[in-house]
């Protein structure tokens, strides 16, 4: 019983995943002030803003989200490679946050890095995603999320094309696509 509760552990440590009783325990935080940069249909940058930040209750954000945008977003899980719906989409547009709407990256910086999740080489704008080093894992990685929402995203990696040298390496399930204004269909 001891061996099979220790693994329960790792593998919900290893899935990001809280018990339950952490879930409850921790206190909602309050929303804060941050800085994101806004974006229209089209692209264009409509400058810097000051907004709150999103803060929910789990049982909100299970509401709001699909069991797997839900673990990889808010418990800093990870889609299988290739299953990702946006991993092959070529169409003109910006990702932003299946969380709380932000623009992320623009279509303009994807890249096929053949790892069976979308890389970017750049973000749409700095202000808009937070890295943070992840030690998890037993290796050194940097973990990417939203600025306003704290959604977990993906990793940033070195091994990226030029102009950056990056590889912004998300998962397809915390991105929602939206078609440029004004670009052809199927892009």
């Amino acid at each position: 019983m001891f061996l099979l509760q220790a693994l329960a552990a790792c593998g919900a440590a290893a899935c990001g995943r809280r018990a339950p009783a952490e879930t409850q325990a921790a206190a909602l935080p309050k929303p804060v002030t941050v800085t994101i940069e806004n974006f229209d249909a089209s692209g264009k940058s409509l400058g810097a803003a000051e907004v709150l930040s999103v803060v929910k209750r789990d049982e909100d954000w299970q509401k709001q989200l699909s069991p797997l945008a839900f673990n990889v977003t808010r418990r800093e899980g990870t889609e299988f490679p290739y299953s990702g719906a946006l991993n092959a989409n070529h169409a003109s547009g910006l990702y932003r946050c299946i969380c709380c709407d932000t623009a992320l990256f623009d279509s303009e910086t994807k890249f096929e890095s053949g790892t069976g999740w979308p890389s970017f080489w750049q973000p749409i704008s700095k202000l808009n995603v937070r890295e943070t080093p992840d030690d998890r894992l037993g290796m050194r990685r940097i973990a990417v999320s939203c600025t306003r929402c704290s959604a977990h995203l993906g990793h940033v990696f070195d091994d990226g094309p030029r102009p950056t040298g990056l590889r912004y390496c998300m998962n397809s399930v915390a991105l929602q696509f939206a078609p440029r204004a004004g670009a052809a269909a199927g892009g």
